[in-house]
Formats: structure tokens, C-alpha cells, sequence
């Protein structure tokens, strides 16, 4: 199996204690920048979209199977597959985004949590009732 960034998040978090643990909990606007290869990809992509961000979470410890959910130790201790938890076995981020700009091969979404350097790996639609 090979996984290939399509590109990377540029984003002024930088440390992972410090970054919120959820998108919706305060992330700041954060850039998406794809390789140039990638732009007829990213055509119809526009300001408004709903979107879902996959990257890989680089900084993730990928020998954790089990954590204590949002690092709360008063709570019961969770196999990583129930919890939203970056250190897993494949770290692979997903995140529901808002478009608020599209500038060349950069876009800018809201919501965002990934750390900046952050590989992007797919992007895909979020569906509605039109499926």
C-alpha cells in the first residue's frame, strides 16, 4: 500500500499541546496548499463547500491502541478506534472544513486542527440529500 500527500496544511498551530483537539473548538483559518499537479483535482472546489480533509498525522504516536478520551485520566481508558484520538495505528486525520477562499493551489478553510506541515492526503465532498 503507498500513500502520497497531495499537498500540506499551512496553519499557524504548531504545537500539538496547544492546538484545540476538535476543529470546532477554536481552530484558526488554515491553508490548504496543494502540489501543482494536483490543480485540475481541486476545479470545482469553492468558497462556502463543505469539505472533508484527510491527512496524515505526522507527529502521531502510532504505537497507542489505547488512550483515556481527551486525556481526562478520570476516565475510563478507551480502545483508539472509539475515540477521535490522533495516536493510532494509521494516523489519518479526517475533518469537516468550510471553504472560505480558493487563491491558486492554496485554499483557505475554517475549522482546521491539523498542525501546520501537516500532509494532506484526499479531500472529498460532503454529501447532502442529493445522494
Amino acid at each position: 500500500m503507498k500513500l502520497q500527500p497531495i499537498g500540506h496544511v499551512e496553519s499557524p498551530l504548531t504545537d500539538r499541546a496547544s492546538a484545540p483537539e476538535q476543529g470546532d473548538e477554536g481552530a484558526p483559518e488554515s491553508w490548504l496548499v496543494f502540489a501543482p499537479e494536483y490543480a485540475r483535482a481541486m476545479r470545482e472546489l469553492t468558497a462556502g463547500q463543505e469539505v472533508l480533509v484527510l491527512t496524515w498525522l505526522d507527529r502521531a504516536d502510532r504505537s497507542v491502541l489505547a488512550v483515556h478520551p481527551r486525556g481526562d485520566t478520570t476516565r475510563q481508558e478507551t480502545g483508539v478506534f472509539s475515540t477521535r484520538s490522533p495516536d493510532r495505528p494509521n494516523p489519518i486525520g479526517l475533518h469537516r472544513v468550510r471553504i472560505h477562499a480558493v487563491d491558486g493551489l492554496k485554499v483557505l478553510v475554517a475549522d482546521l486542527e491539523a498542525l501546520d506541515g501537516t500532509p494532506v492526503v484526499d479531500v472529498k465532498p460532503v454529501l447532502g440529500s442529493e445522494r
